[in-house]
């Protein structure tokens, strides 16, 4: 039997806001200057400067976890404030336009706008990043393809739980997660393909990095393969990718609860001789699709019955299915957090809620929109300022 660390790191991309006009600022530099001192290298420029990203350290269960979190978005919030900005959690900005943002120095960010164009250049998107540890020994690789195949199922779950970009450019675009949108217009995303074993992943890796698809050198980037899930191999991890980044601690620290104990069940299940069924990516991408429009209001489909079913029942089944390994890991209050998020929604749900609170009230959308950032700001917060 494969022993697995089950470990956990967390990466998360943050807005960088004028306080004053509620718009993206291109501040990056400035704040990674004064942010080194303090978080070395969990302190990462993104595409736009006007995103910050950090990373946590290695954390050994899911109070690390929630700990690290807290850690990472105080630290970040007083350097902006410091500043003279602050920090939103939400994946798309409700009203700032991509036009008017300036991109990342370096040449991995001039390469991608070289490569990508139009497509690259509209990447104003923000999400959160769960890596589950595995090892690096070739059996604790093949084990980790074949929970990468098997957690493919529960992807569209963890996107309508996370939920926060209802709005791009100043529209309400009528979809819970518009990032999902805007990301797929890259290639090499979505739903990722099956792998029989970890030397076919290799050898896909392999083909395309000689060809140059996966950058400049002959081996080839990895990191360029922007799918869903995905192996991080020089991490030893499985790295799960869909999620929009969750505005509060509280709704992140579940959803990585509940993505270790996703892969600690289907371990266990395996050790039983037992698997959860394999579905191919067509299928999955359905599920995704209304994952994207409706969220939590949703329906996904049940392929096993052929019939469609709520996505809030489905949250609730998910806290069921967890049971029997959550007391093992620590991750019972954490993962039952999924209960609240089904009775309050998604953050996009929230934003939508003050927007149309504030039209009926008599502003104009701007002015509405600019109340949806407060609250981000707000919401964002919630968690590390109680802990001072």
């Amino acid at each position: 039997m494969v022993q697995v660390p089950l470990t956990l790191g967390v990466e998360e991309e943050y807005q960088i806001i004028n306080p004053e006009t509620r718009a993206l600022t291109s501040y990056v530099q400035q704040l990674i200057n004064a942010g080194n001192v303090v978080l070395g290298d969990q302190l990462k420029p993104e595409f736009m400067q006007s995103q910050i990203e950090v990373g946590s350290h290695i954390c050994r269960n899911i109070q690390e976890a929630r700990q690290e979190i807290i850690r990472l978005r105080r630290t970040v919030s007083e350097i902006a404030a410091e500043h003279g900005r602050t920090i939103v959690a939400a994946s798309t900005h409700p009203f700032s336009r991509w036009e008017e943002q300036a991109i990342s120095e370096g040449e991995r960010y001039k390469d991608l706008e070289t490569s990508m164009q139009e497509v690259g250049r509209r990447l104003l998107i923000f999400g959160m990043h769960v890596h589950v540890g595995f090892g690096k020994t070739p059996e604790a690789l093949e084990l980790l393809i074949e929970m990468q195949n098997e957690i493919r199922y529960f992807l569209p779950h963890l996107l309508a739980l996370t939920t926060s970009s209802p709005f791009w450019h100043g529209r309400n675009t009528g979809l819970k997660s518009y990032r999902s949108i805007v990301f797929k217009s890259l290639p090499r995303t979505g739903i990722p393909p099956m792998f029989t074993s970890f030397a076919e992943y290799q050898n896909m890796v392999g083909t395309l990095g000689k060809v140059g698809v996966l950058g400049k050198s002959e081996e080839g980037d990895a990191t360029r393969l922007w799918w869903d899930a995905r192996p991080q191999v020089g991490f030893g991890t499985l790295e799960i990718r869909i999620c929009d980044i969750c505005s509060t601690i509280d709704e992140a620290v579940c959803i990585v609860a509940l993505i270790q104990s996703l892969v600690a069940k289907l371990i266990k299940l395996r050790n039983q001789n037992q698997s959860w069924r394999l579905y191919r990516s067509v299928l999955l991408e359905e599920n995704k699709w209304r994952a994207v429009r409706y969220g939590l209001d949703g329906q996904l489909i049940d392929f096993g019955k052929s019939e469609v079913v709520p996505m809030r029942f489905l949250a609730n089944e998910l806290v069921d299915l967890v049971d029997d390994v959550v007391d093992d890991l620590g991750t019972r209050k954490d993962v039952e957090y999924i209960h609240t998020i089904v009775e309050n929604g998604t953050s996009a749900d929230r934003q939508l809620t003050t927007y149309r609170k504030a039209m009926s009230q008599g502003a104009d959308s701007q002015e509405a929109l600019i109340q949806v950032v407060d609250q981000l700001i707000e919401e964002t917060a919630i968690g590390w300022k109680q802990t001072e």
